[in-house]
């Protein structure tokens, strides 16, 4: 993918998103730090990343706010 500095992007700026919009993304940078992806508007949407282990691997059970509740008013008295 092509990385454009802010300058030669606003210097080229019609013909970079004529580019784009046939399908060639490129990336802005400024100061060699890439800053901005610009994509053409029917492309995919972005695929959302999870990170963490284990992310996605597990699940939260349905009575997840009751869990243990019988041991916790036995142990603290009735329920109020």
């Amino acid at each position: 993918m092509r990385t454009v500095n802010i300058h030669n992007a606003k210097t080229n700026l019609s013909r970079l998103v004529d580019l784009a919009a046939k399908g060639e993304p490129f990336v802005i940078a400024k100061a060699g730090k890439p800053l901005v992806k610009v994509v053409p508007l029917d492309s995919p949407a972005l695929q959302v990343r999870r990170i963490g282990f284990m992310a996605g691997q597990l699940s939260v059970p349905d009575d997840f706010d009751r869990m243990g509740s019988d041991d916790i008013e036995q142990l603290f008295g009735s329920k109020t």
